[in-house]
C-alpha cells in the first residue's frame, strides 16, 4: 500500500467510523421483541416524550447500548494494544488469559462472596492484572519475548480455566447466576452497571493517548527501540498493564465476550495500516460498534429466544482466527 492510498484510507476511516458507531446505536436502541419507531426514538431522547416505549428505550435498551459501547472499545483498546507488545497480530486479551484472569475473579465474587458484587469491577481488574504479570514474569528471560508471552499466555488460559471449572463444581448450587455471564453478554444490564462501569472505562481509554508513542515504538525490534533511547521493557510491562485494566473493565460488566480484541484492530490495520495514531481510535469506535450491533442482532435474529452476544461474536471470531491463521506465514 502506498503512502497516498494509505491517507485516503486513513481519512475515509475517521469518516466512515462514527457513522456506523451511529447506525449501531439507532440499531441497538430499535431492535428487539419490540420495534420501537426512530421518530418516537427522537421523541423520547430529545423532548421527553412520554410514551408507550419510554420505559423500554431509556430503562432497558439505553443502558445496555452504553454498557455495550464501553466494553467494544476497552476489548478493541486492549487488543490492539497486546498486539503492539507481542508484535504479533493474533494477540488478544482472551487469547492469552487477561480476561480469563478478570474472569476469575468476578466468578470468585459472584460466588464465593456474593456480599462483595459491589467490587467486582475492582475484583476483575485485579484478576486480569495479576494474570498480566504471571504472564509477564513467566516469559521474562534477560527480556520478556512475544513469543513466550503468547505461550506463558496460553498455558495460564488453561490453568486460569480449570480453577475457574473447579470453583464451579464446588459451588454448583450457585453456578445458575453466573452460567449467562461466562457466555458474554449484555442481557439485563442497568444504569447500575453503566455508573459503576464508566469512571473506570474512562481512566482506561484515556490513557490510551499517551500510550499511542510506545505502542509505535514496540512495533519495532527492541534493539531498534534501545537505540531510540527507550526503556522497551518499562513500556511493556506498562502497556501490558493497561492492557489488563482494560480487558478487566469489560470483564466485569459483560462477561467473557471475546474475540473483539483480536478481529476489531487486525480488521482495522488492513485497511489503514500500523500507526497506532490512527488504529488505535478507529478501533476503539469500530470496537464499540461491533460489540453493540451484534448484541441487537443476538437479541433479534432468534426471538424469542435472546443468544448472548459472546456466543455470536465467538462464532464470527473463530473463523477470522483460523483464517489469519490460513494466510500467515509464520513457521
Amino acid at each position: 500500500m502506498n503512502k497516498e492510498t494509505r491517507t485516503k484510507r486513513r481519512k475515509l476511516a475517521f469518516i466512515i467510523s462514527p457513522i456506523f458507531l451511529l447506525l449501531s446505536v439507532l440499531i441497538g436502541l430499535i431492535s428487539g421483541s419490540i420495534t420501537i419507531p426512530l421518530h418516537e426514538i427522537w421523541s423520547i431522547l430529545i423532548t421527553g416524550d412520554s410514551s408507550a416505549h419510554y420505559v423500554i428505550l431509556l430503562d432497558l435498551r439505553l443502558p445496555r447500548v452504553l454498557v455495550g459501547l464501553l466494553t467494544g472499545a476497552c476489548l478493541a483498546a486492549s487488543g490492539a494494544i497486546l498486539q503492539s507488545v507481542m508484535r504479533n497480530p493474533l494477540a488478544d486479551p482472551g487469547i492469552i488469559g487477561v480476561s480469563a484472569g478478570g474472569g476469575l475473579a468476578a466468578v470468585i465474587t459472584m460466588v464465593m462472596l456474593p456480599q462483595f458484587s459491589f467490587l467486582l469491577p475492582a475484583a476483575a481488574f485485579v484478576g486480569a492484572l495479576s494474570a498480566s504479570l504471571i504472564i509477564y514474569f513467566l516469559s521474562w528471560d534477560k527480556g520478556a519475548s512475544p513469543i513466550k508471552i503468547v505461550l506463558a499466555g496460553v498455558a495460564v488460559n488453561a490453568l486460569v480455566g480449570a480453577v475457574m471449572n473447579g470453583v464451579m463444581v464446588v459451588y454448583s448450587d450457585r453456578v445458575q447466576a453466573v452460567l449467562p455471564w461466562l457466555s458474554g453478554g449484555l442481557n439485563g444490564r442497568s444504569w447500575h452497571h453503566f455508573n459503576f462501569m464508566l469512571p473506570y472505562a474512562l481512566v482506561g481509554l484515556l490513557l490510551t493517548i499517551p500510550a499511542v508513542k510506545s505502542a509505535n515504538l514496540l512495533l519495532l525490534s527492541d534493539d531498534s527501540a534501545r537505540l531510540l533511547g527507550q526503556k522497551v521493557e518499562l513500556q511493556r510491562l506498562l502497556l501490558i498493564l493497561l492492557s489488563a485494566l482494560l480487558a478487566g473493565i469489560a470483564v466485569s460488566a459483560a462477561g467473557l465476550v471475546g474475540f473483539v480484541g483480536l478481529v476489531v484492530p487486525h480488521m482495522v490495520r488492513l485497511l489503514i495500516g500500523d500507526d497506532y495514531r490512527y488504529l488505535l481510535p478507529v478501533s476503539i469506535i469500530t470496537g464499540a460498534a461491533l460489540v453493540v450491533i451484534a448484541d441487537a442482532a443476538a437479541r433479534s435474529l432468534f426471538d424469542p429466544v435472546e443468544l448472548p452476544v459472546g456466543i455470536l461474536l465467538a462464532c464470527i471470531g473463530a473463523p477470522f482466527f483460523l483464517y489469519l491463521l490460513r494466510r500467515s506465514n509464520w513457521r
